[in-house]
């Protein structure tokens, strides 16, 4: 495991890209808790996540953009009703989940036809996602159904060698992961409850649960 900071920040960054280029896990920190990136259009790469996470197979993953363009990339549309979402809240916590395009890895996908994407606003996250230049996942850093990590201490305790590099952004906050939003018959639907609170949309009736 390569733990940089200590460098400047656009070697460290390149550093992270040719990883991910390669095949390999980096971590780096979101708004919310550090998150664990591969190429999402590498099968290899997701199997070692899935590998590294202890995560079953039918669980999806969270993807991660830097803008709406590269959508198309990953969904076959844009629901109308997901507009003034994506205009107050993007960059931010709230993650949407859209229809997937069809060729999608179906461990994105967990086998669901459809696919959580996200904007972050933390500016390592964002750093990262325009130098990578694509989509990139960003699954929480943690063994599946333990507390994701919040420094980059954490990482090393838990994944040591099975994460590639970290980009050490210090803590990230306590607290709530991103809200997860879903699209049904022009309906909104509250997936998991998070940071952003929706209750003004009236979105009381939760989905099936969509775990990072």
């Amino acid at each position: 495991m390569v733990d940089n900071l200590g460098g400047a920040a656009d070697e460290n960054i390149g550093l992270a890209v040719q990883t991910l280029i390669a095949g390999g896990i980096v971590a780096f920190p979101t708004e919310t808790c550090y998150g664990l990136a591969v190429d999402p259009f590498n099968e290899q790469a997701l199997a070692k996540l899935f590998q590294a996470k202890n995560r079953p197979a039918d669980r999806p993953v969270l993807l991660l953009i830097n803008t709406i363009s590269q959508l198309e990339s990953l969904v076959t549309h844009i629901p109308e009703i997901y507009s003034p979402l994506i205009e107050r809240f993007w960059p931010g916590p709230l993650t949407l989940i859209f229809p997937a395009r069809p060729g999608l890895s179906p461990l994105v996908t967990g086998g669901t036809g459809t696919v959580g994407v996200r904007i972050s606003p933390h500016p390592v996250a964002q750093a990262l996602g325009e130098a990578f230049g694509s989509a990139m996942t960003a699954t929480s850093a943690n063994i599946s159904g333990q507390p994701p990590a919040r420094s980059a201490a954490q990482i090393r305790s838990v994944f040591d060698a099975m994460v590639d590099v970290v980009l050490n952004g210090g803590m990230t906050p306590a607290g709530l992961c991103s809200t997860i939003v879903s699209e049904s018959g022009g309906t909104l639907q509250l997936v998991r409850s998070g940071v952003i609170n929706l209750a003004e949309f009236g979105l009381v009736r939760e989905t099936a649960s969509f775990r990072k």
